[in-house]
């Protein structure tokens, strides 16, 4: 796939959703970053009840990192990995209660020093907070990198930097949400709904039937 094919595509995908954003429900960078945290190997819409629930009860490092870990587990318990991410948002919280004085770093380095927090949610974090130009590599940007063509590759971390690398400058603020939603509503996993699909014409999935 050539650049301009690649530009055609972000620009329709830009014009279809102009305001791409997470769909996560957030009120403070400290917010999205624990929900981001939650958000591994579950739906938005899951992390979403459970973050109303949490957030009224604590939403700061500080009053979070004062939960136990065991109220947090029950607070969290209806989404997968719960257990695992309970020791996590308590850890994370104290963390940034001592070292960053209650404050969402806005670099890799420190983000990535959080537990629970790994190379994708850390892009998450720099792209959604910071504005930062990298993507996020989840399974529907992988789906579709390696679907349409894109930026096929073998691994999680060769598609970013390909991405990075091929995706026209103008987009990659956007390109990370922007392929995300494409992939949860329109290039469905099992049957991408290729009918209602606005790049269906550069599109070079074999598979498709319009």
């Amino acid at each position: 796939m050539n650049t301009e094919k690649r530009r055609a595509i972000f620009t329709l995908l830009k014009e279809n959703t102009p305001n791409p954003t997470t769909e996560l429900v957030y009120h403070s960078p400290f917010e999205l970053l624990i929900s981001v945290i939650l958000s591994a190997q579950t739906t938005d819409i899951a992390v979403n009840k459970v973050t109303k629930k949490l957030f009224n009860i604590a939403n700061t490092p500080l009053s979070l990192s004062n939960l136990t870990v065991n109220k947090i587990e029950q607070l969290i318990n209806s989404i997968g990995l719960y257990r695992n991410k309970a020791k996590n948002i308590q850890a994370t919280s104290l963390k940034l209660l001592k070292e960053f004085n209650s404050t969402v770093p806005a670099n890799r380095t420190d983000l990535e020093s959080l537990p629970g927090v790994g190379r994708k949610t850390a892009n998450v974090i720099l792209n959604t907070l910071f504005n930062e130009p990298v993507i996020a590599v989840d399974t529907h940007l992988f789906r579709l990198a390696n679907r349409i063509n894109i930026a096929p590759a073998k691994t999680p971390l060769t598609v970013e930097r390909r991405l990075t690398k091929l995706i026209p400058s103008e987009f990659l603020n956007d390109a990370h949400h922007l392929l995300i939603l494409h992939g949860r509503y329109v290039c469905k996993s099992i049957t991408p709904l290729c009918g209602r699909c606005v790049i269906k014409t550069l599109c070079e999935y074999k598979k498709k039937i319009f």
